[in-house]
């Protein structure tokens, strides 16, 4: 493990955990080893976990208030002086109310600015349609030169984490709020821009990313007891796209099967579906959220009401392959 993560404390793999804990924990472990960053914060630190790094740390914290679109043109400013902002709040804020500072203060001008957001897509439970970003990914996504990640778990969030860091430009990156099984171990590495095989397969792969991991894994065990074999591949940098991985998955198993908690839209699937149109065209399926809005209910409630469950991306998987 290299220098930087030493001593970062990592969760056992079969934990539930929400990513926004992870996120608490990784701010405070940076800043123990470097003095680069600080913390920008709308007045939400309880909801994206970041109220740890703002009590241990409150010298590295800018406070703006519900001031989104402030909080964003002041951090493309700061960024000038060499520091990194961290730029904290909801999706809805951050990706949608000062989306048009993150693309011309920041991104435009190439500045070094991470932007990471909690409440995305149903994970949000009961807050309701209005605080689940259902469409963060497509609007970060279409800006040009926006590094676009979506950790599965908490600990490939403190390893992201530490790999944004060190990556010179804009990103966006997805902050989980509810528990989700932990997938991988301490010795997980993760680079920017490339995907993870968790499982080989034949018959068909299922792409995932966020939350849809786990998910993504179960569907593949039953399955695997009905004698489909399926691949499953986590996508957590959605932009760059790793499109090694994405051609093998075609050319090896024919089929793809995306899986996201977001829209349908404009998201990872579309990002996998505009690269295999282009280099080998093969029968896909997604599975996301339907093109409409969220709904206020817990969050291992949703996934089923509004078909981004483990079963449907099984019934995706033996849609395709039966195709």
């Amino acid at each position: 493990m290299s220098t930087p993560l030493k001593g970062l404390d990592f969760w056992n793999v079969g934990d539930d955990i929400s990513v926004r804990d992870a996120f608490g924990r990784v701010l405070n472990h940076a800043a123990s080893v470097r003095d680069d960053f600080v913390l920008f914060d709308a007045d939400v630190a309880g909801g994206t976990g970041a109220k740890p790094f703002v009590q241990k740390n409150p010298d590295r914290v800018m406070q703006f208030g519900i001031a989104e679109q402030n909080m964003m043109a002041a951090a493309a400013g700061f960024a000038d002086t060499g520091l990194i902002p961290i730029v904290s709040t909801f999706a809805a804020f951050g990706t949608m109310r000062a989306h048009e500072q993150f693309r011309t203060a920041i991104a435009y001008a190439g500045r070094n600015v991470k932007l990471c957001c909690s409440h995305h897509g149903l994970d949000v439970g009961p807050d309701g349609p209005t605080a689940q970003a259902l469409e963060d990914i497509a609007t970060m996504r279409a800006i040009p030169d926006v590094t676009v990640i979506s950790p599965a778990d908490a600990n490939e969030f403190m390893l992201a984490f530490h790999a944004i860091l060190d990556h010179h430009g804009p990103v966006y990156m997805r902050i989980g709020r509810s528990a989700t099984p932990v997938v991988f171990g301490a010795d997980h590495s993760f680079t920017i821009g490339k995907a993870n095989r968790l499982r080989e397969g034949r018959d068909v792969t299922l792409i995932a990313t966020g939350v849809m991991v786990p998910r993504a894994l179960e569907a593949a065990k039953a399955l695997e007891a009905d004698g489909i074999s399926a691949r499953v591949v986590n996508l957590a940098t959605i932009k760059p796209l790793d499109g090694d991985e994405i051609l093998a998955a075609a050319k090896d198993t024919g089929r793809i099967v995306t899986a996201e908690d977001h829209n349908v839209m404009g998201g990872m699937g579309s990002a996998v579906a505009e690269y295999i149109v282009h280099n080998c065209p093969v029968p896909m399926r997604f599975v996301g959220v339907n093109d409409r809005f969220g709904k206020s209910g817990e969050h291992d409630e949703l996934p089923t009401l509004l078909g981004i469950s483990a079963k449907d991306i099984e019934q995706a998987a033996r849609d395709v392959v039966q195709a």
